[in-house]
């Protein structure tokens, strides 16, 4: 049972590696049935189902690993991100928080604990931007029924993309009711509100004749509009890669408006021109912070945190980048910020898998892996090959070793897999091109199988192995019924190969002399149009 369950599992981390989600919950899902008490299986399907949009599910698995291994930090991993996906702020900081308790050095719980609480900030400033809305309004009697409206689910979206509306919509009752719902205040605890105008309105007068379009500008205090002054001075400058004057009037425009979140921005832009990484960042959080201490728009915060990752990214300092580009999304998601971070992931997972690489603890697994082997132990020997191969993931012999196991469990889709590998990364492996051969045969693709043999007859041609494997499926290839050869022979290629007089020679030989074969089968041509011949089943041999 331990190896058909670690089989499966292989087969769900291959799946959820390929973003094939729900095989990869099916797979899972398969080895908990067989063994329930095993932590990772849940920890792996809680993770599946996490990335396919289950968080429920997700939730349910990470809980039932923490039951299971309460000290092991990655189950609390699972649980705060499950939380986190629900909205669940505060219990998905306490889960991150036990997990710290007991794995305080994990970094993957501090970074989750430090993207948790941005979030729950951010969500926190804007109560309308919960990812858990739909389901609060949709538990609530009070604002049940006005999910069902269009016209309030417009109004919804607007005041999730659009804070600042609030203020003018403050005169719809069901704002105030689903204010009070998103706020966790309960019915009693309202009070009634005014739904009319304190004023009424006045009957409609003449429309008085247009007077000119009155600026914004014009109505702002006198150092609000020299700010804004100083502002288009600087751009103008910034465009010109001026960057000292462009500097010297976004200063001049903080000094005469310290609340607007624009002005410092623009000075951690020119900052970033500049190269002066250090600065920018150190300028961008001054802008966060005077920006949330003013309420600025939640796109301005996210452009700040997004600076700032630009910042770390050319630095190199690829972890921080990626952190900062995640405070960035859970701000405001934009398609750049994503393909940004989805590339710095990349980045990342390469050096690390760079940084795991050590040749010498790779031969040390191998010969671990060997030994289970030998023993029969082949799943155990799966684990090992598969370290040996994040450890040297160039050496072939480390794939074509897992590829034997997996040929043993009847995983022949693994296996070939390896042996694609294998053949990518040295050609010439012949071994690689004779193990193909046979998981092909075994998978009854018996023309692919001839063409791996095939190689392995021209890498070295009196290979005894290649050439049995070669034999043996062209007997299987040629012993179809009448109808194949009446197919074959309707085929151009089969018939112009038995109209070559060269050709009809070649067969006449072989079948007087069967060991001219080898001989035969070092020139390509030949080989290619005996292969295509034993294929169509018109000649075999034995």
């Amino acid at each position: 049972m331990s190896e058909q369950v670690a089989l499966l599992k292989e087969k769900g981390n291959v799946a959820l590696q390929e973003g094939k989600f729900d095989e990869a919950i099916t797979f899972y899902t398969q080895a908990i049935e067989l063994d329930s008490s095993n932590h990772v299986l849940y920890s792996n399907r809680s993770a599946a189902y996490a990335k396919s949009g289950k968080y429920l599910q997700a939730l349910e698995d990470a809980e039932k690993t923490v039951s299971l291994k309460p000290d092991w930090g990655k189950g609390y991993s699972r649980k705060g991100s499950a939380l986190a996906y629900l909205g669940r702020f505060d219990e998905s900081v306490k889960a991150y928080e036990k997990g710290l308790q007991h794995d305080p050095k994990n970094e993957q719980l501090k970074n989750g604990l430090a993207d948790v609480r941005a979030q729950k900030t951010a969500s926190l400033s804007n109560p309308f931007n919960s990812p858990d809305i739909f389901m609060k309004l949709a538990n609530d009697p009070r604002t049940q029924k006005f999910l069902s409206d269009p016209d309030y689910l417009k109004l919804l979206q607007e005041l999730r993309t659009n804070p600042q509306s609030l203020g003018t919509r403050l005169q719809d009752t069901r704002v105030l009711t689903t204010l009070s719902v998103l706020l966790g205040m309960s019915a009693d605890m309202e009070e009634p509100m005014e739904t009319e105008p304190m004023n009424p309105p006045e009957p409609p007068k003449p429309k008085p004749e247009p007077k000119p379009e009155k600026k914004e500008e014009d109505s702002l205090p006198p150092e609000k509009r020299k700010a804004l002054e100083e502002k288009k001075l600087g751009n103008d400058a910034y465009k010109k890669k001026n960057f000292e004057e462009a500097l010297k009037h976004y200063n001049t425009a903080v000094e005469l408006d310290s609340t607007e979140i624009v002005y410092l921005l623009n000075i951690a832009a020119v900052y970033f021109e500049q190269k002066e990484y250090e600065k920018c960042i150190s300028q961008c959080e001054n802008a966060i912070e005077v920006g949330r201490e003013n309420r600025a728009d939640f796109k301005l915060i996210a452009k700040a945190l997004a600076r700032i990752g630009h910042a770390y990214k050319k630095m190199e300092n690829w972890k921080q980048a990626k952190i900062y580009y995640e405070k960035s999304m859970s701000e405001h998601r934009t398609p750049e910020i994503k393909t940004l971070l989805s590339d710095i992931d990349k980045i990342i997972r390469e050096q690390e898998r760079k940084a795991y690489i050590d040749p010498v603890k790779a031969e040390e697994e191998k010969e671990l892996g060997n030994q289970k082997y030998k023993s029969g132990d082949y799943p155990g020997a799966i684990k090992h090959y598969s370290e040996a191969i994040l450890r040297n993931p160039d050496e072939p012999k480390y794939y074509s070793n897992r590829a034997a196991c997996y040929t043993k469990l009847t995983a022949f889709d693994l296996g070939l897999k390896d042996c694609e590998k294998i053949v990518e990364l040295d050609p010439k492996f012949i071994k690689g091109w004779i193990r193909k051969g046979k998981i092909l045969q075994a998978m009854q693709q018996q023309g692919k199988a001839l063409t791996a043999y095939q190689k392995a007859v021209e890498l070295d041609p009196q290979n005894s192995e290649a050439l049995e494997g070669y034999r043996s499926c062209a007997v299987s290839a040629s012993s179809n019924p009448e109808e194949v050869r009446k197919r074959a022979m309707a085929d151009p290629e089969v018939q112009s190969i038995l109209r070559d007089p060269a050709m009809r020679l070649i067969l006449e030989q072989m079948q007087s002399d069967p060991r001219a074969l080898q001989d035969h089968l070092k020139n390509p041509d030949i080989a290619a149009k005996l292969q295509k011949l034993l294929e169509s089943g018109l000649i075999a041999i034995h």
